[in-house]
């Protein structure tokens, strides 16, 4: 194991085993690619210029062309990385050289780590399906018939994939209350989170050609977090009988760094048992669960302080990532690099590993009391969200920093709230 000459702590989620990238600018608007290493960002760019990394694939502002290269290169990248960081490297020696290339995060702006084709939600959490199942449906058959047979998916809107620290308007919408005759169009009123894991695919498959599952795994080049932000009043009129719409596209945030699956492998765990067996294409014989730890906080307006709201486990999903690769390449579709392939909200079976507000204060019925003497049924203006996540093992920690987003009100065209005549 190569020892990082840098003074890291030990509860970073940046160690020399993780090396997640990322795409940031510093003084000039210039984009820049990066690795993430203790406080710092390790200028990839600068590196390459300066011929200390043998390579030729980091003067872009993104990482696709770096994706595009392969497993072998990518593997082949990490240890040069790792041998730069190391005791005794050039880069110790040097200090002109370390002034250069190392930067502290704290002095960088964050941009989209990659160009991203196409955007694919899954609703993979057994638990999430069925307390949603039991909200909106019948409570003693709360999962639809097909879920324990299909990884079930929609498709979103890639253009509207954002990176932690963008600010999100409040969606404004076609909405229905149980009570009213007709509905009405307006803000939404029940404006949520949901607590996800992102897969950043590394490899393209043709149109017509499926992936076969012991192969989905070298689709992946790594994970971030995901804050897919959901309007639920919106999502509660539209939903039938084509899925989530409007109440979705708004914004989906991603957090900045993009953690190597190569960094994962230590945390792979085997997931829930999967009663009925799924059919032979989906079947799994290794375990493609992940051990990540995850959280998500709120920071209400005008407080300085953020309270946690809950705590889950990426294990919990029923579906796993390589199942739903193969799923989604099932019928052909030709998946492609940069492609997001989001987890679905993730919940444990306890009620404070729930991924939403809508589990946790169970559709508004029982209200988060914060600690600061507040109330939350949904998200009101000028709350912020923090998702955050991390492995451990005895040895080191892998972490994949935030990603956080803020609620400001929404832009309300006048013109749209004229009532039919």
């Amino acid at each position: 194991m190569n020892e990082c000459f840098l003074n890291i702590d030990s509860n970073s989620d940046f160690s020399i085993n993780n090396l997640p990238y990322g795409v940031f600018s510093h003084k000039s608007s210039k984009k820049k690619i990066g690795v993430a290493i203790g406080e710092w960002v390790l200028d990839l760019s600068e590196l390459e210029n300066q011929k200390i990394l043998q390579s030729n694939f980091f003067q872009f502002e993104t990482l696709n062309h770096f994706i595009k290269s392969g497993s072998t290169n990518w593997h082949n990248i990490r240890l040069e990385i790792k041998k730069i960081l190391s005791v005794g490297s050039i880069l110790e020696t040097n200090s002109q050289l370390r002034d250069s290339v190392l930067i502290p995060q704290s002095k960088c702006i964050m941009h989209l780590p990659v160009s991203i084709p196409n955007y694919t939600d899954f609703y993979s959490s057994r638990e999430h399906a069925t307390n949603v199942g039991m909200m909106f449906r019948d409570p003693a058959n709360a999962l639809l018939p097909n879920w324990l047979h299909v990884p079930v998916g929609y498709h979103g809107r890639a253009s509207s994939v954002v990176i932690s620290g963008t600010n999100i308007k409040r969606p404004c919408g076609q909405t229905k209350s149980d009570e009213a005759k007709l509905p009405s169009f307006g803000p939404s009123k029940l404006l949520d989170f949901e607590l996800e894991m992102g897969c950043i695919l590394g490899k393209e498959n043709e149109l017509g050609s499926p992936i076969p599952i012991e192969k989905a795994h070298e689709y992946i080049f790594g994970m971030v977090l995901v804050n897919d932000w959901s309007a639920r009043d919106i999502q509660k009129w539209e939903y039938v009988p084509l899925g989530p719409f409007l109440a979705k596209n708004f914004a989906t945030s991603i957090s900045p760094w993009i953690v190597p699956l190569e960094a994962l492998i230590p945390f792979r765990v085997s997931g829930p048992i999967q009663d009925p067996n799924p059919l032979p294409y989906l079947k799994q014989n290794d375990p493609w669960a992940f051990d990540i730890n995850l959280s998500a906080s709120i920071m209400t307006s005008g407080q300085n302080e953020c309270f946690d709201i809950s705590h889950t486990n990426y294990k919990y999903m029923y579906w796993d990532i390589c199942q739903q690769i193969t799923h989604h390449a099932s019928n052909g579709c030709n998946l492609q690099i940069g492609d997001l392939l989001a987890s679905g909200t993730i919940s444990g079976e306890a009620p404070d590993s729930y991924g939403s507000l809508l589990e946790l204060t169970w559709k508004g019925t029982k209200p988060l009391s914060l600690p600061n003497g507040e109330l939350r049924k949904f998200l009101q203006d000028g709350d912020s969200l923090k998702i955050s996540g991390f492995c451990k093992n005895d040895s080191f920690k892998i972490g994949f920093g935030e990603v956080v987003g803020q609620i400001l009100p929404a832009e309300i065209n006048k013109n749209y709230l004229i009532e039919n005549s």
